[in-house]
Protein backbone atom coordinates (compact mmCIF):
# COMPACT_ATOMS: atom_id res chain seq x y z
CA UNK A 1 0.00 0.00 0.00
CA UNK A 2 1.15 3.55 -0.73
CA UNK A 3 3.07 5.21 2.12
CA UNK A 4 1.22 8.48 1.58
CA UNK A 5 -2.10 6.68 1.19
CA UNK A 6 -1.73 4.96 4.57
CA UNK A 7 -1.80 8.25 6.50
CA UNK A 8 -5.28 9.56 7.28
CA UNK A 9 -6.27 13.17 6.53
CA UNK A 10 -7.17 14.97 9.76
CA UNK A 11 -10.11 17.33 9.23
CA UNK A 12 -9.80 20.39 11.53
CA UNK A 13 -12.78 22.06 13.17
CA UNK A 14 -14.54 24.56 10.94
CA UNK A 15 -13.98 22.45 7.82
CA UNK A 16 -16.88 20.46 6.38
CA UNK A 17 -16.00 17.44 4.21
CA UNK A 18 -18.76 15.56 2.41
CA UNK A 19 -18.00 12.30 0.58
CA UNK A 20 -20.46 11.22 -2.10
CA UNK A 21 -20.17 8.35 -4.59
CA UNK A 22 -18.87 10.62 -7.38
CA UNK A 23 -17.21 13.58 -5.62
CA UNK A 24 -15.55 14.86 -2.48
CA UNK A 25 -16.33 18.44 -1.45
CA UNK A 26 -14.48 20.47 1.17
CA UNK A 27 -15.89 23.71 2.61
CA UNK A 28 -14.15 26.07 4.98
CA UNK A 29 -13.30 29.69 5.72
CA UNK A 30 -11.14 29.95 2.57
CA UNK A 31 -13.86 28.74 0.18
CA UNK A 32 -15.25 25.51 -1.23
CA UNK A 33 -13.41 22.97 -3.40
CA UNK A 34 -14.70 19.88 -5.22
CA UNK A 35 -12.76 16.82 -6.42
CA UNK A 36 -14.19 14.01 -8.56
CA UNK A 37 -13.75 10.67 -6.88
CA UNK A 38 -11.83 7.84 -8.52
CA UNK A 39 -13.35 4.34 -8.72
CA UNK A 40 -10.02 2.75 -7.72
CA UNK A 41 -10.09 4.36 -4.25
CA UNK A 42 -12.46 3.76 -1.32
CA UNK A 43 -12.85 6.80 0.95
CA UNK A 44 -14.10 6.34 4.49
CA UNK A 45 -14.76 9.01 7.10
CA UNK A 46 -14.71 8.42 10.84
CA UNK A 47 -14.27 10.81 13.81
CA UNK A 48 -12.83 13.72 11.82
CA UNK A 49 -10.38 11.58 9.84
CA UNK A 50 -10.55 10.51 6.22
CA UNK A 51 -8.84 7.30 5.15
CA UNK A 52 -8.09 6.22 1.58
CA UNK A 53 -7.86 2.55 0.68
CA UNK A 54 -7.25 0.97 -2.74
CA UNK A 55 -10.37 -0.73 -4.13
CA UNK A 56 -8.33 -3.71 -5.39
CA UNK A 57 -4.75 -5.02 -5.32
CA UNK A 58 -3.66 -3.43 -8.60
CA UNK A 59 -0.67 -1.13 -8.82
CA UNK A 60 -2.82 1.69 -10.26
CA UNK A 61 -5.27 1.55 -7.33
CA UNK A 62 -2.36 1.62 -4.88
CA UNK A 63 -0.84 4.67 -6.53
CA UNK A 64 -4.19 6.43 -6.87
CA UNK A 65 -4.93 6.01 -3.16
CA UNK A 66 -1.86 8.09 -2.30
CA UNK A 67 -2.68 10.63 -4.99
CA UNK A 68 -6.30 11.06 -3.83
CA UNK A 69 -5.17 11.37 -0.21
CA UNK A 70 -2.72 14.15 -1.05
CA UNK A 71 -5.23 15.99 -3.26
CA UNK A 72 -7.83 15.97 -0.45
CA UNK A 73 -5.16 17.03 2.07
CA UNK A 74 -4.27 19.97 -0.19
CA UNK A 75 -7.96 20.88 -0.38
CA UNK A 76 -8.24 20.87 3.43
CA UNK A 77 -5.07 22.99 3.77
CA UNK A 78 -6.32 25.33 1.04
CA UNK A 79 -9.64 26.14 2.71
CA UNK A 80 -7.96 26.64 6.12
CA UNK A 81 -4.64 28.42 5.38
CA UNK A 82 -4.57 28.90 1.61
CA UNK A 83 -1.62 28.72 -0.76
CA UNK A 84 0.58 31.48 -2.13
CA UNK A 85 3.30 31.91 -4.74
CA UNK A 86 5.70 34.83 -4.91
CA UNK A 87 7.23 36.13 -8.13
CA UNK A 88 10.01 38.71 -8.56
CA UNK A 89 10.61 41.00 -11.53
CA UNK A 90 14.27 41.53 -12.39
CA UNK A 91 15.18 44.14 -15.00
CA UNK A 92 15.47 47.88 -15.49
CA UNK A 93 11.99 49.41 -15.70
CA UNK A 94 10.18 46.13 -15.02
CA UNK A 95 7.19 46.68 -12.74
CA UNK A 96 3.84 45.17 -11.83
CA UNK A 97 0.64 46.73 -10.54
CA UNK A 98 -2.41 44.91 -9.21
CA UNK A 99 -5.81 46.52 -9.85
CA UNK A 100 -8.54 44.37 -8.36
CA UNK A 101 -8.62 41.09 -10.27
CA UNK A 102 -6.24 42.38 -12.93
CA UNK A 103 -2.44 42.45 -13.08
CA UNK A 104 -0.71 45.07 -15.22
CA UNK A 105 2.87 44.25 -16.19
CA UNK A 106 5.51 46.44 -17.79
CA UNK A 107 8.26 43.99 -18.70
CA UNK A 108 10.18 45.42 -21.64
CA UNK A 109 7.62 45.00 -24.41
CA UNK A 110 6.38 47.92 -26.52
CA UNK A 111 2.99 47.56 -24.79
CA UNK A 112 1.84 46.83 -21.22
CA UNK A 113 0.65 43.28 -20.58
CA UNK A 114 -2.67 42.83 -18.73
CA UNK A 115 -3.51 39.50 -17.08
CA UNK A 116 -6.98 38.76 -15.69
CA UNK A 117 -7.10 36.54 -12.59
CA UNK A 118 -9.55 33.61 -12.54
CA UNK A 119 -12.21 33.33 -9.83
CA UNK A 120 -10.80 32.31 -6.46
CA UNK A 121 -7.33 33.75 -7.11
CA UNK A 122 -6.18 37.06 -5.65
CA UNK A 123 -3.09 38.98 -6.67
CA UNK A 124 -1.18 41.63 -4.74
CA UNK A 125 1.92 43.71 -5.41
CA UNK A 126 3.60 44.75 -2.12
CA UNK A 127 6.37 46.43 -4.14
CA UNK A 128 6.45 47.21 -7.88
CA UNK A 129 8.88 44.32 -8.47
CA UNK A 130 7.09 41.70 -6.38
CA UNK A 131 3.89 39.74 -7.14
CA UNK A 132 2.04 37.59 -4.57
CA UNK A 133 -0.61 35.17 -5.84
CA UNK A 134 -2.98 33.64 -3.26
CA UNK A 135 -5.83 31.15 -3.41
CA UNK A 136 -7.36 28.01 -1.92
CA UNK A 137 -6.71 25.68 -4.88
CA UNK A 138 -3.02 24.74 -5.02
CA UNK A 139 -3.10 23.69 -8.66
CA UNK A 140 -4.73 26.93 -9.84
CA UNK A 141 -2.33 29.11 -7.82
CA UNK A 142 0.64 27.31 -9.39
CA UNK A 143 -0.88 27.47 -12.88
CA UNK A 144 -1.53 31.23 -12.67
CA UNK A 145 2.03 31.78 -11.38
CA UNK A 146 3.43 29.73 -14.27
CA UNK A 147 1.35 31.70 -16.81
CA UNK A 148 2.60 35.02 -15.40
CA UNK A 149 6.21 33.76 -15.44
CA UNK A 150 5.77 32.65 -19.07
CA UNK A 151 5.03 36.26 -20.11
CA UNK A 152 8.76 37.07 -19.71
CA UNK A 153 10.79 34.07 -18.45
CA UNK A 154 14.27 34.80 -17.05
CA UNK A 155 16.93 34.93 -19.71
CA UNK A 156 20.28 33.18 -19.10
CA UNK A 157 22.73 36.02 -19.84
CA UNK A 158 21.63 38.85 -17.54
CA UNK A 159 18.89 37.07 -15.57
CA UNK A 160 16.20 39.60 -16.57
CA UNK A 161 12.59 38.50 -16.49
CA UNK A 162 9.90 37.20 -14.14
CA UNK A 163 11.07 34.48 -11.75
CA UNK A 164 9.81 32.64 -8.71
CA UNK A 165 11.14 34.11 -5.46
CA UNK A 166 13.03 30.89 -4.61
CA UNK A 167 14.26 30.23 -8.17
CA UNK A 168 17.99 30.23 -8.91
CA UNK A 169 19.02 31.33 -12.40
CA UNK A 170 22.36 30.08 -13.70
CA UNK A 171 23.98 32.93 -15.62
CA UNK A 172 25.84 31.88 -18.78
CA UNK A 173 29.18 33.29 -19.70
CA UNK A 174 29.26 35.51 -22.80
CA UNK A 175 31.26 34.66 -25.95
CA UNK A 176 34.93 35.44 -25.87
CA UNK A 177 36.92 36.62 -28.90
Amino acid sequence: MSRVGKMPVVVPTGVDVSVKEDQISVKGAGGALVLTQNALVKVSSDAGKLSFLPANDSREANAMSGTMRQLVNNMVLGVTKGFEKKLNLVGVGYKAQAQGAKLNLTVGYSHPVNKDMPAGITVATPTPTEIVIKGADRQRVGQVAAEIRAIRPPEPYKGKGIRYSDEKITIKETKKK
